[in-house]
């Protein structure tokens, strides 16, 4: 009896052992009743792996299985399969050589796709076996237009017409009113590429855009999980339209260019509103934009939700918990304090409570708190506000920064006389606020009566999912870093880097936090004047994890690398290395 090709591939996982026909009988009773591929129904029931699928496939049908991450397609070839097909049949097409177009498929026996493709090309079908997640990467990289190629094709469009010459002229004067600069901005060409440049820093999580003039073209970066990643480079001449775009949706004055200006605009992006803050900076070459994305959507104010480990979290919980006192949080600029210190808002909030804010500016907006904006312009500071707020009633009161004496001064007077006090500190590590304090001139005895504890940040990379893989790394390097492996080989992870992380091998971002609680035995370090690296020590001694050690239990689990643990905490470990 002649088996077909089908029949055979089924033989094979038997033979194999990759499935029991008990199993297989299972999977094609599915398959009659609710129709569909049998290798999806195989892999859903969890019968069988993707890899495993591949390889038996691979082999009864004599094709090695390609990599599609490392294999440049011709968009020429990719025209020949619509993409309403290719995402229907998860199917991509590679080559093309005479009458033959060579298909990578992750189900080779789906015969219905290759007869559909075979009757919309006119070609024979020669099938080719790839990963589920390399096609999926692969639709979206050739199929998807990115703002990359959409800002392309609209320059490409303006050269063939006058626009482009158009823009060139008037980019050229020196505009003494508004209304040229007025008219540029609402040129459809120039709106649209603002709307993609703004559109795909929100699609890539983006915390920041940054629009800089170069000597011939505009450079866009977008900063990505705390990393900055160029982007489409418009040309030189949109420079003075783009920015003043920015300008008109921000209200700011477009015919000013020589003073830096602020403001925010808010828009409506892929259906949820976002709210930039927008800087304006003249440089030799032009004006100079920075961008701030705040997406309430992407914030998470819990707790719970920040990837503290168990006992930093418990201690701040029950600092939080008590009546009065203040709980700093410190780090460098971008790492997330003020996260942070709205979780552990949200964290204590309650109809008993009345909690006000002074920020610089609001960042994000919470029911039954009451919001205040700096605004140092007209007079209304930190140490201004605060003393405002004391009138109020307050039971706790968050204050966005401590720059200078005046203001931690009504700070720590507010927390000694029966206030809840949160606020940020730029400091790296939380031992060195204690120094930072004293150097703002604080008293220790002040330090020691109102401080409750002292959080410094990080935010690390977490690795991809979707190309997330193990390796080994040598006890002796290992154990160099940090990572106690009893002398063998520690296993660690990394991402590849594929489509949806943009080639990094990460995507999205974790926090890291050392608490220092402020227990007896330090009270009286600090009350001594001791050094940083004494607190440090018997802080370590009391059970406190430094932000390098935290880092390394993330690695070691596998959520980031031990390099992204080594990039944010370098410099700030010193100490400890002693």
């Amino acid at each position: 009896m002649i088996l077909s090709l089908k029949e055979k591939i089924l033989k094979i996982f038997i033979d194999k052992h990759l499935l029991k026909e008990a199993d297989l009988e299972k999977a094609l009773k599915v398959q009659r009743e609710k129709g569909g591929s049998l290798s999806d129904i195989l892999v859903e029931l969890g019968l069988i792996s993707r890899d495993e699928l591949m390889i038996a496939l691979s082999q009864e049908l004599g094709i090695p299985p390609i990599n599609l991450s490392r294999y440049k397609i011709d968009p020429n070839v990719i025209k020949l399969i619509p993409k309403k097909i290719a995402k229907r049949y998860q199917i991509v097409p590679i080559s093309k050589m005479s009458n033959t177009l060579v298909v990578a498929m992750v189900d080779p026996l789906n015969i219905f796709a290759i007869d559909d493709i075979k009757a919309i090309t006119g070609f024979n079908i020669s099938p080719i076996i790839t990963a589920d997640r390399d096609i999926k990467e692969a639709i979206s990289q050739y199929y998807e237009e990115s703002a990359y190629t959409a800002i392309e094709k609209i320059v490409d469009d303006m050269k063939d017409s006058a626009d482009i010459n158009m823009i060139e002229e008037k980019s050229g004067q020196d505009f003494d009113g508004q209304s040229q600069l007025a008219d540029m901005t609402q040129d459809a060409p120039v709106v649209k590429i603002t709307n993609l440049i703004l559109a795909e820093a929100v699609h890539y999580r983006s915390s920041d855009i940054l629009i800089e003039p170069m000597e011939n073209e505009v450079r866009v970066r977008y900063r990505v999980d705390g990393v900055l990643q160029d982007a489409k480079r418009p040309p030189k001449t949109l420079h003075n339209a783009i920015i003043s775009r920015l300008k008109v949706m921000s209200s700011l004055d477009i015919a000013e260019r020589r003073l830096p200006q602020d403001g925010r605009f808010k828009v409506r992006l892929q259906g949820r509103e976002v709210d930039f803050r927008i800087s304006v900076l003249p440089s030799s070459r032009g004006e100079k934009v920075a961008l701030r994305i705040l997406d309430k959507s992407q914030a998470t104010l819990d707790l719970e939700k920040l990837g503290f480990d168990k006992k930093s979290l418990e201690e701040i919980r029950k600092g939080a918990m008590k009546p009065h006192g203040m709980i700093l949080i410190c780090g460098p600029t971008g790492c997330g304090k003020t996260t942070t210190l709205y979780s552990i808002l949200d964290y204590v909030n309650s109809p008993e409570d009345n909690v006000i804010t002074v920020e610089d500016p609001v960042e994000y907006v919470i029911d039954g708190i009451n919001q205040v904006t700096a605004r140092p312009a007209i007079g209304l500071t930190f140490a201004g506000a605060l003393r405002s707020i004391l009138r109020q009633d307050p039971d706790i009161i968050m204050i966005g920064e401590i720059r200078d004496f005046e203001t931690v001064d009504i700070a720590i007077k507010a927390a000694l006389t029966g206030h809840l006090v949160l606020s940020t500190l730029h400091t790296t590590t939380a031992p060195g606020s204690v120094t930072r304090l004293i150097n703002m001139g604080v008293e220790p005895f002040l330090i020691t009566s109102s401080i409750i504890l002292i959080g410094a940040q990080r935010l690390v990379r977490k690795i991809c999912p979707n190309c997330k893989e193990s390796y080994e790394l040598d006890a002796k390097i290992a154990e160099s870093y940090g990572v106690k492996t009893g002398g063998k080989k520690a296993v660690l992870y990394r991402g590849k880097g594929c489509e949806v992380c943009r080639k990094t091998g990460y995507k999205g971002r974790v926090a890291l936090i050392e608490v220092l609680a402020l227990s007896p035995k330090i009270k009286t370090l600090i009350l001594k004047s001791a050094q940083e690296n004494e607190i440090l020590e018997t802080a370590r001694q009391e059970g406190m994890k430094t932000l390098r050690e935290n880092g390394i239990a993330l690695a070691l689990e596998g959520v980031t690398t031990l390099d992204e643990v080594v990039r944010v905490t370098v410099g700030d470990q010193d100490l400890e290395a002693g």
